[in-house]
């Protein structure tokens, strides 16, 4: 039992720690960015199919736990799926055409951690506030998904943008013009804001069109303290990846560490792309100054 001379001290102490120790506790983790590309269920081969891969899908995000997730070529049966077995995330986004019956540029996030300020689509043409408008010679509509969240610990906000760019060689002009209107779109937003973007971008680092990201956004696996896993992302569902299509581009984040996460849950491969995760950090407020 304490001494009636010792209690008092103590007592002093405990108050001097506990807003220290309140602090540490309650400091808030990274935020988790994470960009899948999960491959619309076209294949039929075995290994393939959707039906074959879509819980080591669902296992890799359970143990990756990422706030937020840009998926690209999400199409409704898939989100439903996801939704049903990812308890605590929900789901947005139109697809392509501006309906729900194509592929969607669908953006996941746990609703516990984060909350949807502001949300919406647009689509990568001249005509961008019209839904599913192709021009530039691109064969389907291209767009971006976007939202304004809120984190929930501590009421910091951030951009998310989320897209998928077209596909061929020759499409680079039209992978170029996109990202144009996506900068300019980011240049329009409050710069006291962070933004992240997440993409299948279908283009390399050093093309022309990284070259348009990268006047006015930070390649987070450039910028990582650490990085984790194989450079390049898509594989083709051999699980020896080619190209790296597949990044997250940041404004106002440091980054503490940038993953290409290609663990087989199950020994099988969730997609024919790897998603890649970034660990993102917001800038400390700045400190007050007194005389």
């Amino acid at each position: 039992m304490l001494s009636r001379f010792h209690r008092p001290a103590l007592l002093a102490l405990m108050m001097l720690a506990a807003p220290l120790g309140t602090a540490w506790a309650q400091a808030p983790a990274a935020l988790k960015v994470m960009s899948f590309n999960v491959r619309t269920p076209a294949d039929t081969d075995p290994g393939k199919r959707w039906e074959d891969r879509r819980d080591a899908m669902v296992t890799l995000i359970r143990e990756q736990k990422p706030e937020v997730i840009g998926t690209q070529e999400l199409v409704q049966k898939q989100g439903a799926y996801l939704f049903e077995h990812l308890p605590g995330y929900a789901l947005f986004g139109k697809d392509r055409r501006g309906g729900h019956g194509d592929e969607h540029m669908g953006v996941l996030y746990d609703t516990a951690r984060l909350k949807v300020l502001e949300s919406g689509d647009f689509w990568l043409s001249d005509t961008p506030d019209v839904p599913g408008s192709i021009t530039w010679g691109n064969l389907f509509p291209r767009m971006v998904t976007w939202a304004l969240f809120q984190r929930q610990a501590d009421g910091q906000r951030f951009y998310l943008f989320n897209t998928h760019l077209p596909y061929r060689d020759e499409d680079e002009p039209r992978r170029v013009l996109g990202a144009k209107l996506i900068v300019s779109r980011l240049a329009a937003l409050p710069k006291d804001i962070p933004v992240v973007l997440t993409g299948d971008f279908n283009s390399e680092p050093g093309s022309d069109t990284y070259k348009a990201f990268t006047a006015a956004l930070g390649d987070a696996r450039t910028l990582a303290g650490r990085v984790d896993g194989p450079r390049l992302t898509f594989h083709d569902f051999t699980g020896k990846p080619t190209v790296e299509l597949d990044w997250i581009l940041v404004r106002g984040f440091s980054v503490d560490r940038f993953s290409t996460l290609d663990q087989k849950p199950g020994g099988v491969l969730p997609s024919d792309h790897y998603p890649v995760q970034a660990e993102l950090r917001f800038a400390a407020p700045a400190a007050a100054t007194g005389r």
